[in-house]
């Protein structure tokens, strides 16, 4: 099996998840990251997050906004975390099976191409 790039990523669409399926393995998960800029994989391959630094407050409020519309129209919904007023955090899993699935790699390669007022 060939690894999708972060851009073949992108261009899939998420599928409904409502469990009863395994979530990804520890070497599957791993696999994927590499194909995802910026993003990390939790210790226990269970979640995987990136961190930004905003401009400022509202360039934070700004993205969150493009990435809660992406979710909607995606149907998966990222834990968002803002903190020290522009540090902004994603977090990504499927909650439905307690673990990563190709979604959430899905999901993060879309939120790459979010654009983004980072502090330089």
């Amino acid at each position: 099996m060939n690894t999708p790039t972060q851009e073949e990523l992108s261009k899939k669409r998420c599928v409904p998840c409502e469990g009863g399926v395994p979530p990804l393995s520890r070497d599957a998960a791993e696999t994927l990251i590499r194909s995802l800029e910026g993003w990390d994989i939790d210790p226990d391959a269970k979640l995987i997050t990136r961190s930004w630094t905003m401009k400022n407050f509202m360039a934070g409020i700004d993205f969150f906004n493009k990435v809660a519309a992406l979710a909607e129209e995606e149907g998966h919904h990222p834990d968002l975390h803002l903190e020290g007023y522009r540090r902004v955090t994603i977090a990504l899993w499927t909650h439905a099976v307690g673990g990563l699935t190709e979604n959430d790699f899905i999901m993060a390669a879309k939120i790459n191409q979010v654009p983004a007022q980072v502090r330089h």
